[in-house]
């Protein structure tokens, strides 16, 4: 009897399988780096978002004060300095 020589051919199924989990871990990869940076992108939205509410709660709450004659009387002399008529404007000096 002949010892029968098992001819082993390159195994194309093997390579073809490794070819597919590359692929397919390759797209894995990017799609988890692309929702990562849309994550982040979502957290800074949010921050401005919030940020742009506050700021307009803030300009409401001028404007409703700007209806008022106490506020703009207040406005007045405290940032543009106005007096009423027969008042003397002084300043505290500071040591």
């Amino acid at each position: 009897m002949r010892a029968r020589k098992e001819r082993r051919g390159f195994n194309w199924f093997a390579l073809l399988m490794l070819a597919i989990i590359v692929y397919f871990s390759s797209i894995l990869i990017s799609q988890q780096v692309y929702l990562s940076q849309a994550a982040d992108d979502y957290a800074a939205a949010q921050a401005r978002l919030e940020a742009a509410e506050k700021e307009n709660a803030a300009l409401k709450e001028e404007a409703r004060q700007l209806n008022e004659l106490g506020y703009i009387e207040k406005i007045a002399r405290e940032e543009l300095g106005m007096t009423r008529a027969g008042e003397l404007p002084y300043s505290v000096g500071h040591k």
